[in-house]
């Protein structure tokens, strides 16, 4: 990657570590993580879980189909 950016060689790697912890983020975390990030944008919570509903099957590893309750207990228990 240093090679090919013009990324110092510290700031490489901490991209390549950041992308590998993005991978391998637990849909539970991904699912809490997202409902923060959209919640702050104001969104509602209807809108929040069908969107996150839409984006877990284009993960890299999709996770079985969930419903949106489902979605809901992950985040509010």
């Amino acid at each position: 990657m240093v090679r090919s950016t013009a990324l110092p060689r510290g700031e490489a790697v901490r991209v390549v570590f950041d992308v590998l912890a993005y991978f391998d983020e637990k849909t539970e975390v991904y699912v809490r993580r997202r409902h923060r990030e959209l919640q702050s944008g104001g969104l509602a919570n209807a809108e929040i879980f069908e969107r996150i509903a839409a984006e877990l099957p284009r993960r890299a590893v999709a996770p079985p189909e969930l419903s949106l309750r489902q979605l809901r207990r992950m985040v509010y228990g």
